[in-house]
C-alpha cells in the first residue's frame, strides 16, 4: 500500500491538488507493481520556492515545474516530489489544457524521476513519455 504525503505550502487548499495527486501516483504506483517502498511525499510550491530548489540543486537559477529527489537511502520511502503550482496554472493556460490534466502530468512525471525513469535520450523520453500518458489516460485525465 502506498502511504502518500502532501504538504502544501503553496496555498491552504487541498482540493483539486489532495484528490488529482492520490489518484495518479496509486494508479502509477500499481502500473509499476511495487511491492517494496511504499512512501511517497509531494511538496506544494511557489515559484519563488521552487526556484530556490532549482538553483542550489540543479544550479539553473529559474522557477520550473516540477523537481523530484528519488530516496535511495530509505527502505521505505521513494522521494519526494515538489511542484510548483504556478507553473502547472501557467502551463495548463499555455498548452490549452486543465489545470488537473496539468498537475495529473508534473505527479506521474516526478513520481517516474523517483523511480529511476528520466528523458535524457530520446528512446528513454519516449518509454517515459508513453508511461505518463497510459497512466493519465487510466485516471481519466486527458487532454
Amino acid at each position: 500500500m502506498l502511504k502518500i504525503n502532501i504538504f502544501n505550502q503553496y496555498d491552504h487548499s487541498l482540493i483539486p491538488y489532495r484528490r488529482t495527486i492520490r489518484k495518479v501516483l496509486k494508479k502509477a504506483y500499481h502500473e509499476l507493481g511495487f511491492r517494496g517502498k511504499s512512501i511517497i511525499n509531494v511538496i506544494l510550491l511557489s515559484n519563488e520556492d521552487i526556484q530556490i530548489l532549482n538553483r542550489d540543486y540543479r544550479q539553473k537559477d529559474v522557477p520550473t515545474d516540477v523537481i523530484s529527489f528519488e530516496n535511495d537511502d530509505s527502505i521505505e520511502e521513494l522521494g519526494d516530489i515538489f511542484i510548483s503550482i504556478e507553473k502547472a496554472i501557467e502551463q495548463a493556460t499555455n498548452y490549452g489544457h486543465s489545470f488537473i490534466r496539468e498537475l495529473g502530468f508534473l505527479t506521474v512525471h516526478g513520481f517516474l524521476h523517483c523511480n529511476g525513469y528520466d528523458h535524457l535520450t530520446e528512446e528513454d523520453e519516449k518509454i517515459m513519455f508513453k508511461l505518463q500518458e497510459d497512466i493519465l489516460e487510466k485516471c481519466k485525465i486527458t487532454r
